[in-house]
């Protein structure tokens, strides 16, 4: 979802009031018997809005509220404020009070909308039909009142997608999200996050990863962004970015819904599928999205291959069966599971995820020609799929190719230089190449990143090899 928190000036506020009659501060004695001023409990409530303090600007905010009669200024930071609690119910109270005291407030209009949008997400099919058509008139009022309201633009994008709007509707909703962005200066990061995801459910893949990157080229920190990236990276079959992407998500939003789902997806791509069910658990919704994951997972943790198989001869072209299959044959039956890999593909041609899938098992059967044949050409289609390099580095390093092997090495290195095995990796083709103080370098940087416990096994070979390569250094053995 994508919330905006929008503090309206003071000056702005008094002016408003003076101009409008909106309502009227009564001079009154609080508890400590100080005058009672409604713009100034405002004021402060809003330095602390700002400061993250949300449970203390609520208090004066309530307080603002309390000494005037109609105060839709405070109602609407209240809502806000509320959010960002997580408090949907007391945000969405907040916000209708500010609606139905200035009715054709575009802002208002376009906050209420947003938090129906974030409702309709979270609610069972029977319920979100009756949230859907409110959200949907709420933003559409908006949109009316101010043709340039972004808020709004972007919660109908999310409406309509997950609604499964036609696409018919959704194109002509692009031309209109088109409109906002083209030739337009200072575009919200959520704007370009709803032309990417419209783009991409209409399947113009090329322009919905630009419009992905041009809201995080806006905003590195954008929620919407965030989330739209590890969406499309998981789509990609990139499990690697999309880790990624959702680790830096976490820092900015841990608590949002769309989060918490977006957590459970990549825990699921990473195979942890007992951790992924315990947080679809904790999250408790019933929406149509979080039953769909359900039935994912319990896929995900049929672990005996006999078991599918049977379901695939009902099914022949179930992609997800043949998926499921070409995973948990990788090891034991690497034949096997590139003949489910290669089927996955073929039954979904569009999603580049099988592709990759199939690339993976290409060199875990240690086929490496054929997979650095294959992955080059995902690549050339998917330039920043971190999980397609990785598999293709090690199938050039398998081989020996390790001019090759290092490049794509150090291509995700200079973009996650978090990631500690990338550096060990670099650091063994460096020295497999001479490239000692190179190979030093990466060593020691992974030493700098790596994890005790998970990196104990390459912990031990870097030391192992720190003396010996000392030694090859300082008698200026290897290619300078």
């Amino acid at each position: 979802m994508r919330f905006h928190r929008t503090l309206i000036p003071s000056l702005a506020l008094a002016l408003l009031v003076q101009s409008t009659g909106a309502f009227h501060v009564q001079a009154q004695e609080d508890v400590d018997g100080a005058p009672v001023n409604a713009v100034a409990f405002f004021d402060q409530a809003q330095d602390l809005h700002e400061k993250g303090k949300f449970e203390e600007a609520i208090k004066l905010y309530n307080k603002a509220i309390e000494a005037v009669a109609e105060f839709p200024e405070a109602e609407y930071q209240r809502a806000d404020a509320y959010l960002s609690l997580g408090n949907l119910e007391e945000s969405e109270k907040s916000v209708r009070l500010a609606v139905s005291h200035r009715a054709d407030w575009s802002l208002a209009l376009a906050k209420l909308g947003e938090i129906l949008v974030r409702r309709h997400s979270l609610a069972s099919p029977t319920d979100a039909v009756a949230i859907r058509a409110e959200a949907s008139d709420f933003l559409k009022r908006a949109i009316l009142s101010d043709a340039g309201n972004f808020p709004a633009y972007a919660a109908l994008v999310d409406l309509q997608l997950g609604s499964n709007e036609t696409a018919s509707v959704l194109r002509t909703t692009l031309a209109s999200v088109k409109r906002l962005t083209d030739g337009k200066s200072k575009v919200p990061a959520s704007i370009w996050s709803a032309r990417a995801a419209l783009e991409d459910r209409l399947k113009i893949r090329d322009a919905s990863r630009l419009s992905v990157a041009a809201a995080l080229a806006t905003d590195p920190k954008s929620l919407s962004a965030l989330l739209l990236a590890a969406q499309f990276a998981l789509n990609d079959g990139d499990v690697e970015l999309a880790s990624s992407r959702y680790a830096a998500l976490r820092n900015v939003d841990a608590l949002s819904p769309a989060s918490r789902l977006l957590e459970v997806r990549v825990l699921a791509a990473e195979g942890k599928v007992l951790e992924a069910r315990k947080a679809l658990d904790a999250l408790g919704t019933k929406s149509a999205e979080a039953e769909g994951l359900r039935s994912e997972l319990a896929l995900r943790s049929t672990t005996t291959s006999a078991e599918l198989e049977a379901l695939l001869e009902k099914d022949p072209t179930n992609a997800p069966y043949l998926s499921r299959l070409c995973e948990i044959n990788r090891v034991a039956a690497p034949a096997k599971a590139l003949d489910f890999c290669r089927r996955a593909a073929e039954a979904q041609p569009d999603n580049i995820a099988h592709a990759v899938g199939f690339a993976a098992a290409l060199v875990q059967a240690r086929r490496f020609d054929q997979a650095i044949v294959l992955l080059s050409k995902l690549i050339a289609i998917a330039p920043d799929n971190v999980t397609a390099r990785a598999n293709l580095a090690m199938a050039y390093f398998q081989s020996k190719r390790f001019p090759e092997a290092k490049a794509e090495y150090a291509w995700i290195a200079t973009r996650h230089p978090e990631r500690a095995v990338v550096h060990f990796l670099l650091g063994v083709t460096h020295d497999n190449l001479g490239e000692y103080l190179d190979a030093m370098a990466n060593y020691q940087q992974f030493l700098r990143v790596a994890d005790s416990k998970a990196n104990q096994l390459e912990i031990e070979k870097v030391n192992l090899r720190l003396p010996t390569l000392q030694k090859l250094i300082r008698s200026e053995k290897g290619k300078k």
